[in-house]
């Protein structure tokens, strides 16, 4: 990474990248590539002891080409304008990507939640969304946040109250946020969409003969040794999604440390170790690594980055050993690394892709607000009914009998989470399926990161010159 280059800089330089092999006027690609609104402010906070203390917040909307915008809010000590800008913006190219109609958006609070209250929390995320609503930066057409690093349903359900509270009457109120717990509007799946994406897209992957033996692999997840950088929400869902599909997590990394186990780690146990006060290094069977680094620099089939940004540099790259980098965190790979990575034959699975199954299942939620009905909830008997006449009909015809519990299990209607799953499988495999198309159709296209950020660009232009801005 350049040394005064931001975050936000190498977004641009991926786009700039990608741009490279299209013909847009550079007005167009100028007005892609830009934040259209960023509004920064700051508001006093009374802590529990009486000091006044003022906190800084940040919403930026990086593309109105689709409404409404669309994107999490981060807390975090560290969290800066162009962090939040580059987050927008690759939140426009994801959606586009994984067909979800949003522009990108992003939040920020420069904040420690572990070192305040739960009340004190509370305050800071209600005034948060009173000072959106002030700026009309929030609402179910306009602006639909969700939950990202530091927070999650908790804060989602304040701002829905804060909101709906603000819009009395508001029929679609409810919809002005998503990732909320199930009893305020949330839908079944959302906990867990962006591992299960991770999964979808990494058994898609792997399903393309020609792709593994390229990289000395075979097809499938089953037997592939995995690395797993962060046991958060996304690293720990996609690690239990691969294990169950066959795969060995041979290492998984955390802050405080590494520990490996070459015939696998079973990511629940690890993680409910951590949770009881113990370190991640002291559990049981599992051998400590010198550091995370060296997690990162282990040889295996499957590394997956789900932690933080720039992981991955001009500096560690060489030293990476990993065939596949399915990239779970936002930015785990800086544009130095890129290069590296084609010229050692990994194949890496951007964020901008692979990512994409929380704002999807999001998407799923915003929906179901809107609609006021469960998933399931008109057609699940009907087709129930319908699964048991066929069922029926097979029984006549052959002269077979099934069992009721044969006949339960053949005949279940699909329930939310069933429809959700399918709709997020469905939404990351032709994704996937679509960067592999823009590759065979761009064939100087050197990988799938760049054809992602094509895919984008053509996405958001054309919904530009549709709506006759550009010519």
């Amino acid at each position: 990474m350049h040394a005064t280059e931001s975050f936000f800089d190498q977004v641009t330089r991926y786009f700039n990248d990608a741009a490279r092999f299209t013909t847009y006027p550079e007005g167009l690609l100028a007005q892609i590539r830009c934040c259209n609104s960023i509004y920064r402010f700051d508001f006093p906070l009374r802590r529990a002891d009486g000091t006044i203390e003022v906190i800084h917040g940040w919403r930026v909307e990086h593309s109105h080409h689709k409404l409404p915008t669309k994107g999490g809010i981060r807390y975090a000590p560290d969290v800066h304008e162009e962090e939040v800008m580059a987050l927008a913006a690759l939140m426009t190219y994801k959606c586009s990507i994984v067909d979800v109609p949003y522009g990108g958006a992003k939040g920020g609070i420069k904040i420690d939640p572990k070192q305040y209250t739960a009340e004190e929390l509370e305050r800071i995320t209600r005034r948060y969304t009173h000072e959106l609503v002030k700026k009309n930066f929030i609402g179910p057409g306009i602006d639909v946040p969700a939950p990202d690093y530091g927070t999650g349903e908790r804060e989602m359900a304040w701002i829905a109250d804060t909101y709906s509270a603000l819009h009395p009457g508001q029929l679609d109120a409810i919809g002005c946020v998503t990732g909320k717990p199930l009893a305020q509007g949330g839908v079944n799946g959302r906990r867990e969409a962006t591992g299960r994406g991770l999964f979808y897209a990494i058994r898609e992957a792997c399903s393309h003969a020609e792709d593994m033996q390229a990289l000395g692999l075979t097809t499938g997840l089953e037997g592939k040794r995995v690395v797993v950088q962060g046991l958060g929400n996304v690293g720990y869902h996609a690690a239990r999604f691969c294990r169950e599909a066959g795969a060995i997590i041979v290492a998984i990394a955390e802050r405080e440390g590494a520990i490996t186990n070459p015939k696998g780690l079973h990511e629940d146990e690890v993680f409910q170790h951590r949770k009881g006060g113990a370190s991640i290094l002291t559990f049981p069977g599992a051998t400590p690594l010198p550091s995370t680094a060296a997690a990162l620099e282990m040889e295996c089939d499957i590394l997956i980055p789900a932690a933080l940004e720039n992981q991955f540099t001009a500096g560690n790259a060489p030293r990476v050993k990993a065939k596949i980098i399915l990239e779970g965190a936002n930015g785990p790979t800086t544009p130095d690394a890129d290069p590296i990575f084609r010229q050692k034959g990994v194949m890496v699975i951007p964020d901008i892709y692979a990512n994409a199954g929380g704002v999807t299942v999001s998407y799923f939620e915003w929906l179901k607000n809107l609609s006021h009905v469960r998933f399931g909830r008109i057609s699940k008997r009907h087709e129930e009914a319908n699964e048991r006449q066929m069922l029926k009909a097979i029984e006549l015809a052959t002269g077979t009998s099934f069992s009721e519990a044969q006949r339960a299990a053949l005949a279940k209607g699909p329930d939310e989470l069933d429809l959700v799953n399918s709709g997020l499988e469905e939404t990351m495999i032709n994704a996937y399926n679509g960067l592999r198309d823009t590759r065979k159709q761009h064939p100087e296209v050197p990988d799938l990161r760049t054809a992602a950020f094509l895919t984008a660009i053509h996405k958001v232009a054309r919904s530009y010159m549709e709506l006759g801005i550009f010519p």
